[in-house]
């Protein structure tokens, strides 16, 4: 069963697709400044690789885990009918599950004797310890969701001094020193919590996605440069 959707249980959606939303983006904008390209050129290329790699992110995530989960279930299905027609045997794989654990006598046979006596638990036995599978608890469809407004609403970042440049009257060779300074801003948020979901130091993630970030839009720049020189 699957739980009750909360947020907190997603900041791993979040944070990849952030990363992605934005690296993607500021590279995009970064190309874009480097060919020399007008600002009405960057901002719809800004925005159709929002819209289409991030909706590519999210179906690919929604079926890598669907079919994960479909993968779970009909495994599962199988386990159930072999503890209903072939008990003896399935009786059996739980006592050498447990006899490689290094129970032995008596003990062991008061557990394979608790296992075997409810049937979730003696499938749910052998789902984990014989076939090395877990279900997912979160739901697919939840986390492509997460994923996609991650991605969208922090890679409109590196977007947003180009989108706000007539609201706040932005002069036009200040444009990407502002993007390149909210998106380094972005990163920094987006590395800190990747530390939360991999359990590394706070300064290794944040200098992790910074690195990949700046490397991805220097990269971008160049060849834009380079690009719009050749031709």
């Amino acid at each position: 069963m699957q739980q009750k959707f909360r947020l907190q249980d997603y900041i791993g959606e979040f944070v990849y697709g952030g990363m992605d939303g934005s690296v993607t983006t500021f590279a995009v904008v970064a190309g874009s400044v480097g060919a020399d390209m007008d600002l009405s050129v960057i901002i719809i290329l800004g925005f159709a690789n929002l819209i289409a790699d991030g909706f590519s992110m999210s179906v690919g995530s929604y079926l890598s885990k669907k079919s994960e989960s479909d993968n779970y279930e009909k495994h599962r299905r199988v386990e159930e009918w072999e503890v209903d027609n072939i008990p003896e045997l399935e009786r059996e794989e739980i006592r050498q599950i447990y006899l490689a654990k290094g129970f032995k006598g008596e003990l062991l046979e008061e557990i394979v004797t608790v296992i075997t006596s409810d049937k979730q638990r003696w499938v749910d036995t052998m789902m984990k310890d014989e076939l090395e599978m877990v279900r997912e608890s979160k739901s697919p469809l939840a986390m492509a969701a997460v994923t996609y407004v991650s991605f969208i609403v922090i890679g409109l970042i590196p977007l947003g001094s180009y989108v706000l440049k007539d609201v706040f009257a932005i002069p036009q060779n200040r444009l990407f020193m502002l993007s390149c300074l909210f998106t380094t801003l972005a990163f920094v948020v987006i590395g800190y919590l990747k530390t939360y979901v991999t359990q590394t130091r706070a300064w290794k993630g944040i200098a992790e996605t910074v690195f990949l970030g700046v490397t991805a839009a220097a990269l971008s720049y160049m060849v834009g440069s380079w690009l719009e020189k050749l031709f």
